[in-house]
């Protein structure tokens, strides 16, 4: 006889060794043991967490003809039509081939006739999102008042494709993802009645890459058994097998970017891609690496939800100590655009280096948060020189140090970083690098610098004046939503903008945003009633002008129809004021 795969082999015979649905075999047990059975049920959950095993469980079930308190007896002619699929009782349709009108009409003249043995005809179709809308219709009478002998069960990993009309006509029963342990005790379970062993760690992992999926998982294990006949199943030759990377070489490489190494970074990608690593499920794990990096960092107490070993979550957790949150988080971002960016590309190796790169040296990006990176490499780079290269320690007659440092007193290392920070962010602005920036006068914890600047950003740039005010209330809808993004550009598309009568005030230049009654309810929400979002637009639009902008608030009602002409007006007649006095002042 040909070899039987492991998840055919082994696929359960009783409701009992079905695993993960308890919540499902019990209601289907207590309906078949009080004669409670239903004409149509709707298995929902992802692939190969046990639905069309269910379903055909629940064909013998009803069909069996000494069905016991665990299921179907298995010893029956019907049970044993049904498991070598002879059975003219259990229809199984594939609706991913057979979803057109005329399939459908074939169940319907096929359910007049009532099963020749057994107690009921089961139709179960799998996939059953696939059908057309035709199909759909046509089973709709048929799924809602079959013959009494007729029950359909229907399978789908995409619920909520199916017609409302469809769902509230079956018993709907949703099969969760299977936990991780639950999948490992049955591949060890497996793994004893085959003849074979295996190590714990070993199962674990391969329960992890199915992904609550246990057929999955058996055919990993399956792939990973032939791989080792005759050996014990180790969690090395599991990552040999299936072509995943040990969690060693994402230590090195993400050591290797807080160094600033990029050699070593080309050899760890060179060595994984010579290895025969696929760089999509290695971008995948580094990803979940770098995310259990930033959940030990944000509370190491979690080590013990996180799938590893107390090793790896105390190695992850000292790693962690050489990064800021905001550092990982940027990080996480980078490796989450990469995975969607990988899939697609014709040159994965390039794509991965080039975001390897991106995180390595933040100055290749423009965007706030690798400004923070950056002055944090500074902040670093100064705490590591700053003592042996201009701060000798200190000491007295007796030769011992004077602070309690071993080197110098900790107030003059925050006041010597402190100056090199400031030195090293005057460079920059002068360089145009920060444009706007204005360096704090008073002395601060060097960790705070970089978040000092950022919030200085709009407040280092010279107040607004009332031309230029005008000048972008007048151009708001042809100029400015131009250069905003996302849902800033959405809702601001259609706010109405014009200075404020005071037009500078407290160092800033001020524009209103009015806002009318009839006003749609995001915007009002967005910048009426949140503050932050109105901060946020103002921060943008001094982004773009280099001028420090602020945004207030004017509620009127009745204006809508006549608020922009008033305000072109108005703003034209200011404009040209403002240019008359500025002539004047010229001519003197």
């Amino acid at each position: 006889m040909s070899y039987v795969a492991l998840y055919r082999k082994f696929r359960p015979d009783t409701f009992d060794e079905v695993k993960g649905q308890e919540h499902i075999v019990t209601t289907l047990k207590n309906q078949l043991m009080h004669d409670r059975v239903g004409h149509a049920y709707l298995f929902c959950g992802t692939r190969g967490t046990g639905k069309t095993t269910v379903a055909k469980l629940m064909a013998k079930a009803v069909n069996c003809e000494h069905p016991k308190e665990n299921g179907p007896c298995g010893v029956c002619d019907s049970c044993k039509s049904i498991a070598d699929g002879s059975s003219l009782n259990v229809i199984e349709i594939d609706a991913a081939s057979n979803n057109g009108v005329d399939n459908i009409r074939q169940i319907k003249e096929a359910v007049q006739y009532s099963p020749a043995q057994g107690k009921y005809l089961v139709y179960i179709i799998d996939e059953v999102h696939m059908l057309s809308a035709g199909a759909y219709n046509a089973l709709l009478k048929t799924l809602e008042e079959p013959p009494e002998y007729v029950i359909f069960i229907l399978a789908t990993t995409d619920e909520h494709k199916l017609p409302v009309t469809i769902k509230s006509r079956c018993q709907r029963y949703d099969f969760h993802r299977i936990s991780l342990e639950t999948i490992t005790d049955r591949l060890e379970e497996i793994v004893g009645r085959e003849g074979g062993s295996a190590s714990r760690d070993a199962l674990r992992f391969i329960a992890r890459s199915a992904d609550g999926s246990m057929r999955d998982a058996l055919s990993i294990l399956d792939e990973c058994m032939s791989a080792t006949l005759g050996e014990e199943l180790t969690r090395d030759s599991v990552l040999k097998t299936i072509g995943a990377v040990s969690v060693d070489i994402y230590v090195d490489l993400l050591r290797a970017v807080n160094e600033d190494d990029a050699n070593r970074v080309l050899d760890i990608i060179n060595e994984a891609i010579w290895n025969g690593k696929d760089l999509t499920k290695f971008v995948d794990d580094f990803t979940w690496f770098m995310r259990n990096v930033l959940f030990l960092k944000l509370s190491p107490g979690l080590a013990g939800d996180m799938d590893m070993t107390e090793e790896n979550a105390a190695q992850l957790s000292e790693l962690g100590q050489n990064f800021s949150v905001d550092t990982l988080t940027r990080y996480l971002n980078i490796l989450q655009k990469l995975c969607s960016d990988i899939r697609y590309s014709s040159v994965k190796r390039v794509t991965l280096e080039m975001a390897v790169i991106r995180m390595m040296r933040p100055e290749t990006d423009m965007d706030l948060s690798s400004v923070i990176g950056r002055l944090e490499r500074l902040e670093k780079g100064f705490t590591s020189t700053a003592i042996s290269e201009e701060a000798a320690p200190s000491t007295d007659a007796a030769g011992v140090s004077e602070g309690s440092s071993s080197t110098v007193e900790s107030r003059e290392i925050e006041a010597l970083v402190d100056h090199k920070v400031e030195k090293a962010i005057r460079e920059l602005i002068k360089s145009g690098e920060l444009s706007g920036v204005a360096p704090t006068e008073e002395k601060q914890d060097p960790k705070l610098q970089s978040d000092i600047i950022i919030q200085n950003i709009r407040d280092g740039f010279p107040p607004a004046e009332a031309e230029e005010l005008i000048r972008i209330s007048k151009g708001w809808n042809t100029e400015v939503i131009s250069k905003l993004e996302g849902l800033q550009k959405q809702y601001a598309n259609d706010l109405i903008i014009e200075p404020a009568k005071d037009y500078t005030s407290d160092g800033a230049g001020r524009l209103v945003i009015v806002f009318d009654e009839k006003d749609d309810m995001n915007q009002r929400y967005l910048y009426y009633k949140d503050d932050k979002h109105r901060s946020d637009l103002a921060d943008e639009l001094s982004k773009i002008f280099k001028k420090h902008i602020e945004l207030d608030i004017v509620m009127r009602r009745g204006v809508k129809g006549v608020l922009d002409r008033e305000s072109t007006a108005l703003n034209k007649i200011q404009y040209d004021v403002r240019q008359v006095e500025r002539e004047e002042e010229i001519n003197g």
